[in-house]
């Protein structure tokens, strides 16, 4: 750790002279159609990390940006089309930027989880975007809740805490999430194990659906989950923000505040939230001991000059999540572990019994852009803890401890002729030990290191880019004996794997637009699927470990569609994931282990083996937003995913039924009210019969949803209020990925089943702050 950050000042020093110039960048924002200014408009600069709010005249100026290369600049204003326009500030150093109204605003926001930061149609993967005020207006548990908004993503749920994110049907390590500009490293391997996020961190969360190997290599099959921090305020201000939520279902309380500052360029934020909830509730009872306790704490400091910027990160996220053993009586009570019946007083307690998990994850990670006179480096480091104990007492059973350091770095060339070349790096490395009593997976070390090429082309109406990646991979597991007897077998392995992408937009016209995008991708398989030997608590299972596994490769192929008028704007993408040695776990002829314990009890359970054959996903997501008037808008998206297990001609497990879902959303101007708003929707979620062997069926099942909010104004605060509903009707169901619905230990022996939770109804303030 004392290495890497002597590094970073090394660099530091070094590149704090390359680039030292600056100048000042100014401008205007004003009305198309009446040439009026637009106060409050936003202009952001993403490569710089830098954004400013236009005054009353609709004039912006940023300081300290460099008089040298080309930057994307990105203007948005409420109730207007958002405009990007690549700038040369050798040659343009004021300027005035004209916004046409527009009833929809979204389509043309810069996605930066790519190699190069473009508008959306400019950008050949196929992209979900989630913002702060839709994070806001629909309050979550838990930040992958949220993100599971958009379509083509759902989560695999274990109550309330724990979610882990399925983009197309894939999931587990096959999700990179990045987080602080790195790879979040957590055990992503298991069910039960959710990501140490803060979600009340993101500013913006960005989703690519599909391969993404080709910058962040291995594991990148299914997508990537890029959450945004807020951008850097403008010189000589002090901004902030406090939020506190509250749920009926499970009394959720959650409240953050943040502080951040910008003086001569020494930028900083500092963010604290605490969240708590007791019990959730099912239409028809409080599951026992399903609260949690979360806390987490995060700062950043750095600084913003003409030769790039250069931030650190430091966070810890802590999470205590209750669980329970489903013991019921012949009236259907809940029992403990004394066979007594769980009282209501019980379920609503916030003090969590036993078992629990305790999750803790610290990171620093440290971001920085160097600005050269022939292009600039983008460079990433990152180290993080993360330790996870199950406890059945005060002596945890499972403890888990990994380190993880990672280096990210991407030379972005000189444009020439309209090409960017990009050459990038990447290595990690991770050490895992067992603390605890029980062992599941052995001690590992794992390293990995990629290289890629990239070059993208762009026209006035068309882009193309292409690539090419090499990643390499070794893990390694120890062996463990354990009263005489072999637990784990070690081994070594290597994996390698030459990837590549290649894509291109275009649009015919104002109206329509076309991308495709075709890649390859890898994945080595993970320590768990090697080498696993144990009881997997809460899936009511043991698990083997397969050593000779192969690495996973994917062959996707991604077509989207879009037309945008002045009312309709519709989206429609088709995929197909061909997956050669596809990895899971199976139950063969229905065999069982027989496991005795420290009692001298002997139980039965499912053996369940990892193994691998070739598999086929493919599907579509689709969306229609319909805005006749500025004030009424009707939102609808549809997501299915098929997937097949082609050796064996069956479905393969923990793939999400098809949803629909819509939305009415209201918008009237009320005169000392800003933002109103009123929304009603319904989700829709399709039956699930395509299952595996030991998955269970789920029906299909319709949840009303409703918000309403609004902002006014005490003295010069700003308060935002709203209240949104869930499950209104407080339906029954089963949704097909959560860990919770009825399961099978084999063909005639269903598990116990508990139900998703029921109406809910959560009430939010939001106070931003301008010192």
């Amino acid at each position: 750790m004392k290495r890497i950050l002597y590094s970073l000042i090394c660099l530091f020093i070094g590149f704090s002279n390359v680039y030292s110039a600056d100048i000042t960048f100014s401008g205007k924002v004003i009305d198309a159609q009446n040439k009026q200014p637009l106060p409050g408009a936003t202009i952001t600069i993403q490569e710089l990390k830098v954004s400013s709010l236009t005054n009353v005249d609709g004039k912006f100026s940023f300081n300290r940006i460099p008089d040298k290369g080309k930057f994307l600049v990105q203007v948005s204003y409420l109730g207007y089309k958002y405009q990007n326009k690549t700038i040369d500030f050798a040659t343009t150093q004021n300027i005035t930027f004209e916004l046409q109204p527009s009833l929809i605003e979204a389509n043309e926001v810069v996605v930066t989880g790519t190699v190069t930061g473009a508008d959306s149609k400019k950008n050949s993967t196929s992209v979900g975007v989630l913002s702060k005020d839709e994070m806001l207006d629909r309050p979550s548990t838990n930040l992958i809740d949220a993100v599971s908004k958009i379509a083509g993503v759902n989560q695999i749920t274990t109550g309330q805490a724990i979610s882990k994110p399925v983009i197309r049907g894939l999931s587990y390590n096959r999700i990179v999430t990045i987080n602080d500009g790195v790879k979040q490293e957590g055990q992503q391997w298991g069910d039960e194990h959710g990501i140490e996020i803060d979600q009340y961190s993101a500013d913006r969360v960005e989703v690519l659906r599909g391969a993404a190997s080709l910058l962040y290599g291995a594991d990148a099959l299914g997508g990537v989950i890029n959450i945004l921090e807020p951008l850097t305020v403008p010189e000589g201000t002090v901004k902030g923000e406090v939020l506190s939520n509250y749920s009926s279902n499970g009394g959720l309380s959650a409240n953050s505040a943040m502080l951040t500052g910008n003086s001569d360029g020494f930028v900083w934020r500092a963010r604290g939230t605490y969240k708590n909830a007791y019990s959730f509730k099912t239409p028809e009872y409080y599951y026992p001991n399903s609260g949690f306790n979360e806390r987490s704490y995060e700062g950043m400091f750095g600084l913003n000059k003409a030769w790039g910027y250069s931030h650190v990160n430091v966070s810890y996220f802590n999470n205590k999540i209750g669980f329970y053993d489903p013991q019921v009586d012949a009236n259907g009570n809940f029992l403990n572990d004394n066979g007594d019946v769980i009282t209501s007083a019980e379920t609503k307690s916030r003090t969590l019994q036993y078992p629990n998990q305790d999750i803790s994850h610290f990171k620093v990670a440290s971001n920085s852009n160097f600005l050269f006179d022939k292009g600039n480096l983008k460079l990433d480091l990152g180290f993080q803890n993360n330790v996870r104990k199950e406890l059945a007492s005060a002596n945890p059973s499972l403890f888990f401890d990994l380190n993880t350091y990672t280096l990210d770095a991407k030379y972005y060339f000189e444009q020439k002729n309209a090409w960017q070349p990009v050459l990038g790096l990447s290595t990690d490395y991770a050490h895992s030990q067992n603390k605890g009593k029980e062992f599941l997976v052995p001690d590992y070390n794992y390293f990995g290191v990629g290289a890629f090429y990239y070059v993208k082309k762009d026209w006035e109406n068309s882009s193309f880019n292409a690539g090419l990646r090499y990643d390499y991979r070794n893990n390694q597991g120890k062996d463990l004996f354990l009263n005489g007897e072999q637990k784990f077998t070690a081994f070594n392995t290597n994996y390698s794997n030459l990837s590549g992408a290649v894509g291109f937009t275009h649009q015919f016209n104002d109206k329509f637009n076309f991308k495709t995008n075709l890649s390859t991708g890898f994945r080595a398989p993970n320590p768990a699927e090697q080498g696993s030997n144990g009881i997997h608590e809460g899936t009511f299972r043991y698990e083997v470990g397969t050593n000779d596994l192969k690495a996973e490769k994917s062959y996707q192929a991604d077509v989207s569609f879009g037309y945008t008028t002045e009312n309709f704007d519709i989206n429609l993408s088709f995929y197909n994931n061909y997956m050669a040695d596809y990895i899971f776990l199976a139950q063969k002829n229905g065999e069982t282990i027989d496991v005795t314990d420290d009692n001298g009890q002997t139980q039965t359970f499912p053996l369940f083996r990892y193994q691998q054959d070739n598999a086929d996903l493919y599907g579509t997501d689709a969306s229609l937003i319909f805005h006749p008037t500025s004030f009424f808008h009707f939102e609808n998206t549809f997501s299915y995913v098929h997937a097949e297990n082609l050796a064996q001609n069956r479905p393969l497990p923990f793939i999400p039924a098809a949803s629909l879902r819509n939305e009415i959303r209201l918008e009237p101007k009320i005169k000392s009210l800003k933002s109103s708003y009123f929304s009603v929707g319904l989700d829709n979620y399709f039956a699930q019969n395509r299952i595996d062997n030991f998955e269970t069926t789920t029906g299909g099942y319709s949840l009303l949803r409703a918000g309403i909010g609004t902002a006014f104004n005490i003295g010069k605060q700003v308060v935002r209020l709203n209240v949104s509903g869930n499950n209104l009707l407080n339906k029954k169901y089963y949704d097909h990925l959560s860990r919770f619905k009825p399961g099978r230990l084999d063909e005639t022996n269903p598990t116990f089943g508990i139900y998703n939770p029921g109406r809910n109804v959560t009430f939010g303030v939001y106070l931003p702050l301008s010192l």
